[in-house]
């Protein structure tokens, strides 16, 4: 008997098959669109975007030059590192390119509730790690709603609608159906739920735009959330006229040592704070290799570049072209290119990143007021 992939979206988790967790989830292949997309987001095109819920619905609406939200939440627990990078290169992506107005929501309740009960040091993780690091991405404040859920807007009726959702959507869901998604619940994680469901569907709300079409991207494990809201969102057919919110799917990025990122094991992942020596140094010392035991052996059968770390950085997000991401991949594969020089390229890549995006931080704390009105 076979069995069944468990989501878990407050624990640990590993995904080796994501086309079995697909067709066991009901997630739509992601491939199918790039056709109907001007500009995919290498991560589209690569594949690690590789799943949706309803984002045809999304290009239909462009098609119609009608506007859409994107959501997305961050749980302010951690350094930023170059896992959240790839959720921050998407809302930049919604927002620039495809011109979506961008809600970006920090779970400091879902935080305080689950990892940290200190309300004021969320706040300050949210801020220094988070935001300043989108800003120095490119996020832009025009067409950008960020907030906190424990204080969701100073304007009484914003506020008023959002808690107003939550407190309703409880009532569109039974505690049987809950543990059916989440298997053990906790007051604390009602709560979180309920609130994140209101996250996801008020974009839609008057009070907020009214928009009809929001897309949610997200990690593997978070899809328990998008599968309740869209159930809720059905059930408000009488008070609202909500669309089932659509969401996207990204692979988890590994981290440095082959296995999951973890914010407790600073060398298990680069943080974006990390200065070009730290991060040379980390991605020599532990960054997974995918070369053989001995140079001969390297030689005779080749590199295995599906499970070395460097090549996935590489793939992921620090080569663009595609041809000499082939290259890479043939001569690594070949056994022409050793481990060594694999990462040596990565680190190249790295270190450039890293002084530039530091230059950016230092400008982007300049611009935080404006996205914090």
């Amino acid at each position: 008997m076979k069995m069944k992939t468990e989501i878990n979206p407050w624990g640990s988790m590993e995904v080796k098959d994501y086309a079995k967790l697909r067709d066991e989830f009901g997630i739509q292949p992601f491939e199918p669109l790039l056709k109907r997309m001007k500009e995919p987001h290498l991560l589209m095109r690569r594949g690690i975007v590789f799943g949706h819920r309803d984002f045809d619905k999304i290009l239909d609406a462009l098609a119609r030059k009608e506007s859409y939200a994107m959501l997305t939440g961050l749980m302010p627990s951690g350094k930023f590192h170059l896992g959240h990078k790839i959720l921050a290169e998407q809302i930049i992506y919604h927002q620039k390119v495809l011109g979506a107005k961008v809600f970006i929501c920090v779970a400091d309740i879902e935080a305080y509730n689950m990892r940290i009960d200190d309300m004021d040091k969320l706040r300050e993780i949210a801020i220094n790690e988070y935001l300043v690091n989108y800003i120095a991405l490119g996020l832009d404040p025009k067409n950008c709603d960020f907030y906190f859920q424990s204080a969701r807007s100073k304007d009484p009726d914003k506020a008023n609608a959002f808690y107003r959702l939550s407190g309703m959507a409880a009532k569109k869901v039974t505690f049987n159906e809950m543990k059916a998604v989440y298997g053990e619940i906790t007051p604390g994680k009602v709560m979180s739920v309920m609130t994140q469901v209101a996250d996801i569907l008020h974009p839609m709300l008057p009070e907020f735009g009214g928009y009809r079409h929001v897309v949610v991207p997200v990690g593997a494990d978070q899809d328990p959330h998008i599968r309740l809201s869209r159930d809720i969102a059905a059930r408000f057919e009488k008070e609202h006229n909500f669309v089932l919110p659509s969401s996207t799917y990204h692979v988890f990025i590994k981290g440095l040592k082959g296995g999951k990122m973890s914010s407790s094991d600073p060398y298990s992942y680069i943080a974006l704070t990390d200065d070009p020596a730290t991060a040379k140094s980390k991605i020599m010392k532990y960054a997974f290799s995918g070369g053989r035991d001995t140079l001969e052996e390297h030689r005779k059968k080749g590199g295995v570049p599906e499970i070395d770390v460097a090549y996935q950085y590489l793939y992921s997000q620090f080569e663009p072209d595609d041809k000499k991401m082939q290259q890479i991949y043939d001569d690594y594969k070949s056994g022409k290119l050793l481990s060594g020089e694999l990462k040596q390229i990565l680190v190249e890549k790295m270190e450039a990143f890293l002084r530039e995006h530091a230059r950016k931080r230092e400008h982007a704390r300049k611009q935080v007021d404006k996205f914090l009105k």
